[in-house]
């Protein structure tokens, strides 16, 4: 057996990489940390209920106490679009050579996340050499809230990015006619598009069209707040018209898997023998996969900071 090699890296070796999380996360703001630590960072934790946030400072104000404290890289979630963003202009502004990652903002992206559900689509579709050409002309679903997820958003640009072809399928409260030009805007950050020709975009409100003949499903958490606010007609029904089981898989090409960025609502968006199935529900391996992609992200970061610091 091969060795799985060293579990720390120096790469971030005295540098302080600290997560900001004002909204609860528990695989992206543990994995961030993990990442950090196997790569021999130093490791701050923002509480907002015990910060000074309560007593009135102002987030930039917080981010600034970090900064002088020494902390170099910053990962930020937000429940606010473009704070993480808004956050690294004010920082550059003032002459803070900080790199700043975005760990999702509220309905506008979650980078990571779709980054590590492309390699974990990759290393399905190809174990030995895992490739973005592995996905290229694949049809993947997307399935459920697409309108309040911002992980749906950062796939429509990196699934589309490597050509592969996008079902969408959701009630129509949650999933508007406009997603069918989702991709007519600029990626996130870009000025003109990179990519020269994208995957299509197409939306569907029957899940078993949906499914057809696709080559892997991706479902996503359904807030329960939907239904308080009747825009899903109860639970039970969105199971029974978007929840993904077995039976539904059978339109799906053989062997199809299923992912979820996850926390996961049992029977409501998957069903519970779904969820326990390993070789179908992806879910573990994408909270595995979760660390390295996140430890290449940092490195990338921390290589940045490090030919600033030469020049």
């Amino acid at each position: 057996m091969s060795s799985p090699g060293p579990r720390r890296l120096p790469t971030l070796q005295g540098r302080l990489v600290t997560t900001l999380f004002f909204e609860p996360s528990t695989r992206t703001r543990s994995s961030f940390e993990i990442a950090a630590r196997r790569l021999s960072a130093d490791v701050a934790s923002f509480a907002p209920a015990s910060s000074a946030l309560a007593k009135g400072e102002s987030l930039l104000d917080t981010v600034r106490t970090y900064v002088a404290m020494g902390a170099e890289l910053l990962v930020i979630r937000h429940r606010s679009s473009g704070v993480p963003a808004a956050l690294a202009q004010d920082l550059h502004a003032t002459g803070h050579d900080i790199a700043v990652l975005n760990a999702g903002d509220g309905l506008h992206s979650h980078p990571s996340q779709a980054l590590l559900d492309l390699f974990t689509l990759a290393r399905h579709f190809s174990p030995q050499q895992p490739t973005l050409q592995a996905l290229a002309g694949r049809t993947i679903a997307i399935v459920g809230d697409i309108l309040h997820s911002r992980v749906a958003r950062s796939n429509l640009w990196s699934l589309s990015g490597v050509g592969a072809r996008i079902h969408l399928c959701g009630p129509s409260a949650l999933l508007p006619k406009c997603f069918a030009d989702f991709l007519a805007a600029m990626p996130p950050g870009c000025g003109p598009d990179p990519v020269p020709q994208r995957g299509k975009i197409h939306i569907f409100r029957d899940l078993d069209e949906a499914l057809t003949d696709v080559d892997a499903v991706m479902t996503l958490r359904l807030q329960q707040e939907r239904a308080q606010k009747h825009q899903v007609t109860s639970l039970e029904d969105y199971h029974r018209n978007y929840g993904i089981t077995h039976g539904r898989l059978k339109r799906c090409r053989p062997g199809t898997p299923v992912l979820h960025p996850g926390p996961v609502n049992r029977d409501v968006e998957l069903s519970s023998e779904l969820v326990n199935d390993p070789q179908r529900c992806l879910m573990h391996q994408q909270v595995g996969h979760g660390v390295p992609v996140r430890m290449a992200l940092l490195y990338l970061l921390a290589t940045t900071l490090n030919a600033r610091e030469d020049t």
